[in-house]
């Protein structure tokens, strides 16, 4: 398991705890963990210093507002094209995740929309860029929100 420095098992509950539920009060927090408040509200502004907490965000519900449509589209894209694309790539609001690649495609885009139609005009916008290869989510059998930082990992 990867190692932080001067992280322990408490703070490992604390981590495990806010990734179930970010809005958790430092009260029930605490007692959770078997911690007074104020030191678990120290411990958590240490976990935030450290940018092992890097934000707090409310988990939304996209097909609610429409957006029935999430897939996965790889890129390849040759040295000219590059650092183009990576100024685009922000001007894109259905990209919800874009990672760079090893191997054959340059990268990786998580693309969340509400018609087949915004795809297609999504993989028209990254022609200029590279080849794109589309593969549309039909189902997700397994979405891990909650981190396990206790877990025994080998």
């Amino acid at each position: 398991m990867l190692q932080h420095n001067g992280i322990d098992l408490i703070d490992r509950k604390i981590l495990q705890e806010l990734s179930s539920d970010a809005r958790l009060p430092v009260a029930e927090l605490g007692r959770r963990i078997k911690l007074s408040p104020s030191a678990t509200a120290e411990r958590v502004r240490r976990l935030e210093a450290l940018e092992l907490i890097q934000g707090y965000r409310a988990e939304i519900n996209l097909k609610a507002l429409g957006f029935s449509i999430t897939a996965f589209v790889r890129l390849t894209c040759d040295g000219n094209r590059y650092r183009p694309f990576l100024k685009f790539l922000p001007t894109l609001d259905a990209v919800q995740e874009c990672h760079h690649l090893t191997g054959g495609d340059a990268f990786l885009l998580k693309v969340i929309l509400s018609s087949v139609a915004q795809l297609e005009d999504l993989i028209e916008k990254l022609l200029p860029y590279g080849s794109p290869t589309t593969s549309m989510v039909l189902s997700t059998p397994l979405e891990r929100k909650q981190l396990s930082l206790l877990a025994d990992r080998k």
